[in-house]
């Protein structure tokens, strides 16, 4: 059994991530834990996730920590009602306490919202809507296997304003196959439009878990249809990602367009309007601490970094048991510690203190120290006020450093 006694946090203060698996149709690129929205799911699913929070309330640790934020997502979240969202922030506050003011985010799909819904979420306490739009074009949000077409998350996310959420991000992905430069600028002009308080952008990646990965390693060609078609009309072609330079042109457009509309490109893939920065995510990308409920859900206590089951019937199945429901867990060593709080924090804009870099280097090989200041010298890294900061240039170039670091 594990043993989260042993895993007494550093801060009294930590984060909340909480994973709700399921969605009404799996997204062909998504890799996240994910799991079929059947009926009566997420009713079953509720008393596992609050039995998960009795658990780790036991721990001799949890009376000595609070939230500073906490993040649902999935999976769906914006599946969950009202009144089981209620349920499950007022389950957090009596068994850790969320401190006054936090940040409490809901991942929200457009087609399963209504400003009935968000108001609901408003009144149980959230106080930040991240909505997944991913694309305006509806010739390519059915590619993506989205259920909603670009006057719905418009829909949605006037919903979200209307509910009383003057914090509200928007996601997007570039780099899709068949997006072109001008389509990509039309929906980011068209979001950037609503006013939104908060921008992220992932470059499209076929990762391990999705359906689109697990196709191309196969061999074989995806079925793309357009929604509603017959199984007769449906398109074999296979997932052919844009070439480098457009990918680079996505990037640089929307970090140009974004700037023009007073957001700060705080993070390699978020902008934000002053005062509007992710607290969550920051949590991450300063290698700090959170818990992880829910079905695969991932945290970072003490020095361990954690894995919960993902199997939904297990999950519950063990927490019904009084079992803490982790999979895999690590204790991370001091060099460990060091290459991500150095990784993650260079995702920032504000960049690591340059004692930081000088101390890694030191650690490394020579070719590290020569690497580094070649960065230096190029442009890519800059230093100032005694910070180390990724330039726009650098943040391109991130992942070859990252792999220097590690």
């Amino acid at each position: 059994m594990t043993d989260l006694a042993a895993w007494a946090p550093h801060s009294g203060l930590i984060g909340a991530y909480l994973h709700v698996p399921f969605c009404t149709k799996r997204c062909g690129y998504c890799s996240f834990n994910t799991a079929p929205d059947s009926p009566g799911a997420v009713a079953r699913f509720l008393p596992a996730l609050l039995g998960e929070m009795d658990l780790v309330a036991r721990a001799p640790w949890a009376g000595d920590v609070g939230l500073r934020s906490v993040f649902l997502g999935g999976g769906t979240p914006s599946l969950l009602p009202a009144e089981a969202m209620a349920e499950i922030l007022d389950r957090l506050r009596e068994r850790f306490g969320i401190e006054a003011g936090a940040e409490i985010t809901v991942e929200c799909n457009p087609e399963s919202v209504s400003l009935e819904r968000l108001s609901g979420y408003r009144r149980a306490g959230v106080t930040r809507i991240s909505l997944g739009v991913q694309s305006l074009d509806d010739r390519i949000l059915p590619t993506l296997d989205r259920l909603h077409t670009a006057a719905q998350a418009r829909e949605a996310f006037d919903a979200a304003r209307a509910a009383g959420f003057e914090n509200v991000s928007v996601d997007l992905i570039y780099g899709l196959p068949a997006l072109d430069l001008p389509t990509w600028e039309t929906t980011v002009k068209g979001v950037l439009g609503w006013q939104p308080d908060h921008l992220s952008a992932y470059a499209l990646t076929l990762d391990e878990g999705s359906l689109w990965q697990a196709t191309a390693s196969a061999g074989r060609a995806v079925g793309r249809r357009g929604a509603g078609a017959p199984p007769s009309e449906v398109s074999e072609a296979p997932i052919v990602l844009p070439q480098e330079e457009t990918v680079t042109a996505q990037y640089t457009r929307i970090t140009q367009l974004a700037a023009e509309t007073g957001f700060e490109h705080y993070e390699i893939s978020n902008y934000a309007k002053p005062g509007h920065r992710s607290a969550h995510n920051q949590i991450y990308w300063h290698a700090e601490e959170y818990l992880g409920l829910g079905p695969g859900a991932c945290g970072f206590l003490g020095d361990v970094r954690y894995g919960n089951v993902k199997p939904v019937e297990r999950y519950g199945a063990m927490v019904a048991c009084g079992e803490p429901p982790v999979g895999t867990h690590e204790t991370l060593t001091p060099r460990q510690r060091m290459a991500e709080r150095l990784i993650l924090g260079l995702r920032l804009g504000d960049g690591v203190p340059a004692e930081w870099l000088d101390e890694r280097a030191a650690l490394g090989p020579a070719r590290l120290k020569a690497t580094l200041a070649a960065w230096l010298e190029r442009g890519l890294l800059v230093e100032r006020k005694g910070r180390v900061c990724l330039t726009e240039a650098g943040f391109l170039l991130s992942d070859a450093l990252f792999i220097e670091l590690l």
